[in-house]
């Protein structure tokens, strides 16, 4: 069995609070509550004050092994990635966007669209 992440963020500013991480083989699915009861961070914490995502096992694998840092878009509450930058040194505030791996995979699409247009 594989698992992907859960992970519970603050409704406020998005930062991330608890990343459950991805689980495979002998794994047991959790309920939001259970989890509550076992993160400290989130026992701790009034639960209006947070809320979570759930991914696909291995979703956005490459932007998490890319990224300098995460959090959730509150206003979207979609997943944002900050990404170092090898031209400067590492910039005081993050500057979070949508996945690289979107990106990427939206460029493809422009290419293959464009590819048909030139060959008619």
């Amino acid at each position: 069995m594989e698992i992907g992440r859960r992970i519970y963020y603050d409704v406020a500013s998005g930062e991330v609070i608890v990343n459950t991480g991805e689980r495979s083989g002998s794994v047991v699915v959790t309920t939001v509550e259970y989890d509550i009861s076992v993160y400290i961070a989130l026992s701790e914490r009034n639960r209006e004050s947070f809320d979570y995502i759930e991914l696909e096992y291995e979703q956005n694998a490459k932007d998490f092994e890319a990224c300098n840092g995460y959090r959730i878009n509150p206003s979207t509450k979609q997943l944002e990635f900050s990404y170092p930058d090898p031209n400067q040194p590492e910039p005081e505030k993050p500057v979070y966007r949508k996945p690289l791996s979107e990106d990427v995979d939206e460029l493809k699409q422009s290419v293959a669209e464009l590819t048909i247009m030139i060959a008619q």
